[in-house]
């Protein structure tokens, strides 16, 4: 398949072209609740999902980047996407673009799209890949629901190099006479979405302002202007999910579901490579009586919410095995986790052309005081620790591109 040369070029002209060729699938697609910030949308997505399908309710989902599988970021109507029709949407994608120049991510976008259209089901949750103003995913005239997660310093060279910015291209997926849930965000994000809203005609509920939501006694507490709900925390761990689950709950609230859909929400939802804990694999064998966990986080403000989580976690020694690709801030992601880890391990993600080397890593870890070390991979680290310290907490991090490559050699 010839696509058009750069993997990121953020612009809707070719998707909406292709769209087109396609006669609108877009137009067809069942309820579209539309997914956008830096980080939690697709533990927020998770967790909306979980509660619309213990409701009845057929759900389709799109999410990326996918970890083991591309078929990962299609579920139809709860189902991840057969093979035999991945590939039939992929060709007529491709036959129908005609050699015309397109990204990776427009055509399986595309591809997705009308898949959604061709089968029934009650909603359909889309995840922004990138962005949200111009991004692939931003096609649809007048979504069910949108939502905003939290936004923060990532993706600097497409999105801008301000947090205003920034701001300014997630609430880009903002359409006219459509409800906006908006989870805690900075003043200066905030400024920029509320513009925004007021801008277009959108109407926010806001966390802090229209919806608040906490952790009390073991139990989380949700509370909006229709009254206060006691739900069990979500499955999904670290404090962080505190706020996605109250996003997913005020999403639940403003669709008309019940508390029950929002329980079913904090006790079903899965996502993996989110503070994952892998209790089963080759990799685990190798770690033996060591406990290995899983985590795709990859900015500043993921190494916040990591480094809480942590410390949340029942006392032993952590040794992080961390990966991260050039494009991100790995100091910024580093330093609050300096703190909580004995020693890190710097490997390089397989395959992946835009990774860091381990011995950069290594360089940044040792930065912010770390004690790092290189590796020549993920199993040469965890044998490196597990020799010196057999009862080691071991945390592979740093990237969704490693956490992807650990998950598949994990079986």
């Amino acid at each position: 398949m010839d696509l058009h040369p750069k993997v990121i070029d953020l612009s809707l002209d070719r998707t909406e072209r292709l769209l087109s060729k396609l006669g609108n699938p877009e137009r067809r697609v069942p309820a579209v609740i539309h997914v956008a910030g830096t980080n939690g949308k697709g533990s927020t997505q998770s967790m909306i999902r979980a509660g619309l399908e213990s409701d009845g309710h057929a759900v389709h989902a799109y999410t990326s980047p996918h970890l083991a599988r591309f078929h990962e970021r299609i579920r139809l109507a709860g189902e991840l996407i057969r093979e035999d029709d991945l590939i039939e949407l992929l060709e007529l994608c491709e036959t129908t673009n005609a050699g015309e120049p397109i990204t990776y991510f427009e055509i399986t976008t595309c591809a997705a799209i009308q898949a959604f259209a061709n089968t029934p089901a009650d909603y359909t949750l889309m995840e922004v890949g990138l962005g949200g103003r111009v991004d692939t995913t931003n096609v649809f005239r007048k979504p069910e629901l949108c939502v905003i997660t939290p936004v923060s310093m990532d993706h600097t060279q497409f999105l801008g190099d301000t947090l205003a910015k920034i701001a300014f291209e997630k609430a880009g997926i903002l359409k006219r006479n459509t409800f906006c849930v908006v989870g805690p965000q900075e003043e200066e994000a905030l400024e920029v979405i509320e513009q925004q809203a007021s801008k277009v005609g959108a109407t926010l509920k806001i966390y802090g302002q229209h919806w608040h939501v906490w952790e009390e006694n073991g139990r989380l507490m949700f509370q909006d202007e229709n009254g206060l709900w006691d739900l069990p925390l979500p499955a999904l761990i670290g404090a962080h999910q505190v706020q996605n689950a109250g996003a997913a709950i005020m999403a639940l609230r403003m669709l008309g579901k019940s508390e029950d859909a929002a329980i079913d929400a904090m006790l079903n939802a899965e996502w993996p490579a989110r503070l994952q804990h892998l209790k089963t694999g080759p990799l685990v064998d190798a770690a033996g009586s060591a406990e290995l966990w899983l985590d795709g986080g990859h900015n500043a403000a993921a190494g916040d919410a990591l480094s809480e989580a942590l410390e949340r976690l029942s006392p032993r020694p952590l040794h992080m095995v961390t990966g991260m690709l050039n494009t991100k801030d790995v100091t910024g992601y580093l330093k609050p986790l300096a703190k909580n880890a004995v020693t890190l391990h710097g490997v390089s993600i397989p395959e992946e052309i835009n990774t860091l080397s381990a011995e950069e890593t290594v360089a940044a870890a040792k930065s912010v005081g770390m004690d790092a070390h290189v590796a020549d991979d993920v199993v040469a680290a965890i044998r490196t620790i597990t020799a010196k310290d057999p009862n080691a907490r071991i945390l592979i991090c740093g990237s969704l591109y490693l956490a992807g490559n650990v998950l598949r050699d994990n079986g």
